[in-house]
């Protein structure tokens, strides 16, 4: 029987009666861990206009929004009010506001359809709704149909709605003379492990999403964590050895809406006193031309991205010799992926994390120790983290024994808003059971084989789809790749490869039923040279325009299980 403990330095816990802008902005609450920021170090340029704000900005204008959000709509403690919005320097600064009133932040992605939105408002019932004219009509929509006054939208960037009716972010500012100061949210002893900071939808792959209640405590812990396991306030190594320095620049390509930009590129980054490169929206060109123009040093990335900078013909044509830290999160990423980034970032300090919404961020990354993290392992349990692995028949496995990860510590979240039976499924105990399938090795290491559901039984062998994914990654002619199970009456499953081609191998093979085949023949081979015969491609080789995902990087399998479903079967191949 085993409990695995953080390996990392010891995790001394912040204070538990402060918000998290008193933390992270105002500087209240003394931790050891923390950073000064220079006052000339900006907290965020704005990738487009290359405007910079300071820390003094976001703190008045924080206070400033407070004021006008409290003395117009009364935002109270309690109070609910969701972002429908893409990235945006002032993302943050109107979380704050919000949190400086006692109110809840509610995030949602910026691309949700009409349905997608009705759903998640109805959960968070907000008493305002801040979306932007690139969905306005969306959301208009969706607030017709949960019967949210049109006199409780705030457009951000009204500038790119200059007809638009509706107020402003801009006009709320212009107007925070009219607002009497408001009077600070301020919490007691041991409040604000209880109080709700955000809600966070979770990725909805087991169902229509929840939404997770994460804690100011949640979100300072997991910035301490993280300091801490990093070792950001030492000098442990020389200046151009250490992993993180006061001053360094970060990608914001990360949706914020996700609890992995939102805690680690939106808190994390300001904490460590470094600068946030803020992009609107994830586009492949625009972060090689911001790495190259800004000078880029931290690269915090899930995998499809990853792919993009091994196997894009752009990536050769802007200079990356900035870049000095990358970590991978947000879904598995293989050993031959790694490698492959390895060659596109030379010297770079390079591994992998792992975490969920409902751990608020992160729960593992790959410790200073190792330069690059162990090929295929997600890391090491971040300070403060305790792990346990739960076999089938519910005892504690042992060193590289596989079974459920559950996970416990102060990052880990209230539970489900307004869903008792869902929280009382996954947190038991102080315990959260995280559905993915782990193991540990006797240094430290975690690793993933799979989701508890996703894994396929072949023969009664268990196969990792991520692994397969790895192989063909590494294939010349492939962009990208996902793997699932498919039924067979010999078998019980096969797996089943749906792959991304090449730009120009694709047009290719559109063109050519042929070579179409000889593709996916040559594909077959590539595995099982390298695989065990029960990991073949026997389920077939789909080629597919795009492998479907979440905005966190994870391939959405059940998608790609109901396509299967209209394979004809022994016709794949």
């Amino acid at each position: 029987m085993s409990i695995f403990q953080s390996r990392g330095p010891p995790f001394v816990p912040p204070p538990d009666d402060v918000t998290i802008p008193q933390f992270i902005l105002d500087g209240i609450g003394a931790h050891f861990t923390r950073l000064v920021r220079p006052v000339e170090c900006p907290c965020f340029i704005d990738e487009e206009s290359g405007r910079a704000i300071y820390l003094h900005e976001l703190r008045q204008r924080s206070h400033q929004l407070a004021d006008v959000v409290k003395g117009r709509w009364d935002i109270s403690p309690g109070d609910v009010v969701s972002i429908y919005t893409p990235n945006h320097v002032d993302y943050g600064v109107i979380a704050w506001a919000v949190q400086r009133l006692g109110g809840i932040l509610a995030t949602h992605s910026p691309d949700l359809t009409t349905d997608e939105l009705v759903h998640q408002l109805q959960i968070s019932t907000p008493v305002l709704l801040i979306a932007h004219p690139g969905n306005l009509a969306t959301a208009l929509r969706a607030m017709q149909k949960v019967r949210i006054s049109r006199e409780r939208l705030v457009i951000l960037d009204g500038h790119e709605a200059p007809d638009s009716r509706f107020s402003s972010l801009e006009d709320l500012f212009a107007s925070h003379a009219m607002y009497r100061p408001h009077v600070e949210h301020t919490f007691k002893a041991g409040e604000a492990k209880s109080a709700i900071a955000f809600l966070c939808f979770s990725s909805g792959t087991t169902g229509k999403p929840k939404a997770v209640a994460v804690s100011h405590y949640n979100v300072i812990c997991n910035v301490v964590q993280v300091a801490t396991f990093n070792r950001i306030h030492e000098d442990y190594a020389p200046a151009e050895k250490r992993r993180f320095r006061v001053g360094d620049i970060v990608a914001g390509v990360l949706p914020l809406y996700h609890i992995f930009g939102l805690v680690i590129n939106l808190h994390l980054t300001l904490y460590g006193a470094m600068t946030v490169v803020m992009a609107k929206q994830f586009n492949y060109e625009n972060l090689l031309k911001s790495i190259q123009r800004y000078r880029i040093t931290h690269l915090n990335i899930v995998p499809p991205q990853a792919v993009l900078f091994c196997k894009h013909p752009l990536t050769k044509k802007y200079d990356l010799s900035s870049v000095r830290y990358c970590v991978v999160a947000g879904a598995p990423m293989s050993g031959e992926l790694a490698e492959q980034l390895i060659q596109v970032f030379p010297g770079v300090q390079l591994g992998q994390g792992w975490g969920m919404t409902e751990t608020c961020a992160t729960g593992t990354m790959f410790p200073i120790e190792q330069w690059v993290g162990t090929p295929g392992s997600c890391g090491q349990l971040v300070s403060g983290t305790v792990a346990k692995i739960v076999k089938v028949d519910g005892t504690l496995a042992r060193v590289e024994e596989p079974g459920e990860l559950w996970i416990q510590g102060p990052q880990v979240v209230l539970g489900y808003y307004r869903n008792d039976d869902a929280t009382k499924e996954t947190f038991i105990d102080g315990w959260i059971r995280t559905g993915d399938e782990a193991l540990f090795k006797k240094n430290g290491d975690m690793y993933m084989t799979g989701r508890i559901k996703e894994l396929i039984k072949v023969k009664g062998y268990q196969v990792s789809p991520s692994e397969l994914e790895g192989y063909l990654l590494n294939h010349p002619d492939v962009a990208d790749a996902a793997v699932i199970g498919v039924p067979d009456d010999y078998a019980g499953e096969v797996p089943l490869a749906y792959i991304v081609l090449k730009p120009q191998v694709a047009a290719a093979v559109k063109k050519d039923a042929e070579l179409a085949k000889d593709k996916r023949a040559k594909l077959y081979k590539h595995v099982s040279s390298i695989a065990s015969r029960y990991k073949w491609l026997d389920g077939g080789v789909v080629f597919i325009d795009a492998v479907p995902k979440s905005a966190s990087g994870k391939i959405l399998k059940r998608v790609l299980i109901e396509q299967s479903k209209q394979l004809p079967p022994r016709a794949r191949l």
